[in-house]
């Protein structure tokens, strides 16, 4: 059900340079759904930025999460986001106007930034849309120091949550979602990644985000139309489920949620 997970199209080929209103508003209002909100509360006092450090944040889309970060490591520190999307970066730089967030072009293979030279990492929601995330942890283990702190967080598709609903079509539209993502269950693979590139382990945590109504009805509008579109479900089969959700959302008798899993640690 990978559908709701607009987290970081800006690490998706397919949306390199666009920054439309809408996508914007997506990501706005997934950042202030109460689970994202708490794991990213979890992550920053996790990875516990102190003044004077160089911070790093893989895939910032908005700016938020630096902002933060700058706002912990003062100014001699450092607070940098990495994007590979000229034109989200360019709504980061404006939302931080003012501040000493720094945002550049970059992606999570090829981090624009010296070996040994950043305290902190954060990567939130990335990995599921990478073909090679192997390949990003190195990158992450090459620009850390000795010491440094790394948090991973991720979804994990295969822990996706959509009721009311016909199980059979519901499944079928899973499928067809996890099928358009990289890594649909990059939540739970984070931890070995983290090992195999040489880092130790610290602590995890997880968080299931649930969706508000609105987003519900949204999202899963998306989903049927996907579904139709590829064939997978009938016009019969959409309208019954667009029909029962949007019941489900008048009485109250509704769900929707993904695990969201984060591993923090250092390289030794």
């Amino acid at each position: 059900m990978a559908v709701p997970d607009e987290q970081l199209p800006s690490f998706r080929a397919d949306d390199a340079g666009v920054a439309d209103d809408l996508l914007v508003t997506l990501l706005d209002l997934q950042a202030a759904l109460p689970g994202v909100v708490r794991m990213r509360h979890w992550v920053l006092e996790a990875l516990a930025p102190r003044p004077g450090e160089s911070a790093l944040d893989i895939g910032s889309g908005t700016g938020s999460e630096v902002l933060a970060f700058a706002e912990r490591v003062g100014p001699h520190g450092r607070a940098v986001g990495v994007d590979p999307n000229p034109a989200m970066l360019a709504v980061a730089r404006q939302r931080a106007s003012g501040t000493a967030a720094e945002y550049l072009e970059g992606t999570a293979y090829e981090l624009p930034l010296p070996n040994d030279s950043v305290d902190l990492v954060r990567c939130e929601r990335v990995f599921q849309h990478l073909d090679d995330p192997a390949a990003a942890t190195a990158e992450i283990a090459r620009v850390l120091r000795p010491g440094g702190r790394v948090a991973l967080v991720d979804s994990d598709w295969y822990t996706a949550i959509l009721h009311p609903g016909d199980r059979d079509v519901v499944a079928a539209l899973s499928d067809l979602m996890r099928a358009g993502t990289a890594n649909p269950g990059s939540g739970r693979l984070l931890r070995g990644l983290l090992v195999n590139a040489g880092f130790v382990i610290d602590d995890q945590a997880s968080q299931a985000v649930i969706w508000d109504a609105d987003s519900t009805t949204q999202l899963v509008g998306q989903m049927v139309a996907a579904g139709r579109a590829a064939s997978v479900i009938t016009e019969e089969q959409a309208a019954d489920l667009i029909a029962t959700v949007t019941d489900g959302v008048v009485t109250g008798d509704y769900h929707l949620s993904v695990t969201m899993f984060a591993v923090l640690a250092h390289r030794p």
